[in-house]
């Protein structure tokens, strides 16, 4: 466990970086924007928005 947030945010930037360019990005089937957050639907669900555009599919 990292001593501080800035560790973690260094991680994270790690993975972020690692991933890149593998085309494992979510993409947005309406507009194709990678812009994607997953939301907690009403019944537990998990679905997903594009921040982009508006669309919501689960």
């Amino acid at each position: 466990m990292p001593t501080s947030i800035l560790g973690e945010v260094d991680g994270l930037l790690d993975v972020a970086a690692a991933g890149a360019g593998t085309g494992s990005a979510l993409q947005c089937p309406s507009c194709g924007s990678s812009h994607v957050a997953q939301v907690l639907g009403d019944n537990g669900g998990i679905s997903f928005v594009c921040t982009a555009c508006g669309h919501s599919w689960s």
